[in-house]
């Protein structure tokens, strides 16, 4: 009965990490497009930003990424077989990959709040999308393990995801550039 309590305290702290990270990196977008703002605005704005992620990293994202290790170690506690797996390695590989980008957000989000962080929105957009790839590869190991299907119907799925990250990505670039036209011609 134990490893269904692990499993499910497992997959709450998974969703609770996830959302954290996507919303974490999102305050990061909005933050740096702070910068584009006039005075008192970009000053209110930046501190309320720094509240918000500091809130967000601290109370929701760090504590779920502790659950979900927590979790998997007891997981693997009653089920230590699992170790000799392959899957699990390349599972592990990727959530170490998730560990260090959990802890890159807070290096970013020092640098915001010195005002040394040079990337700009268009940057924190495309970043926001590697938890995503992330959770997709975790995922679809841990459901098929060793059977993971490599199939045409798999390398579509993937082409559909890639087709998506990219859109959104475009979507932006439309939306800054109908932004800038739109400046200069309310600046002629």
């Amino acid at each position: 009965m134990a490893y269904y309590w692990f499993k499910a305290f497992h997959l709450i702290g998974v969703v609770v990490w996830f959302a954290g990270l996507f919303y974490l990196v999102r305050l990061f977008v909005y933050h740096a497009e702070a910068y584009e703002q006039p005075e008192p605005a970009r000053t209110i704005l930046k501190n309320q930003y720094q509240i918000m992620e500091k809130r967000l990293y601290n109370i929701i994202t760090t504590p779920g990424m502790l659950v979900t290790v927590a979790m998997a170690i007891a997981l693997i506690s009653t089920e230590p077989e699992v170790l000799k797996s392959g899957w699990l390695h390349i599972k592990l590989a990727f959530v170490v990959l998730l560990l260090g980008y959990h802890h890159y957000c807070k290096r970013i989000m020092k640098q915001l709040e010195k005002d040394e962080c040079k990337w700009t929105g268009q940057q924190f957009r495309a970043l926001n999308e590697a938890p995503t790839i992330l959770l997709v590869v975790i995922v679809l190991l841990a459901v098929f393990k060793n059977n993971l299907p490599l199939d045409a119907t798999t390398w579509l799925i993937v082409a559909l995801v890639i087709a998506m990250a990219a859109s959104i990505q475009l979507y932006a670039k439309k939306r800054r550039q109908d932004k800038e036209r739109l400046m200069q011609v309310t600046q002629e």
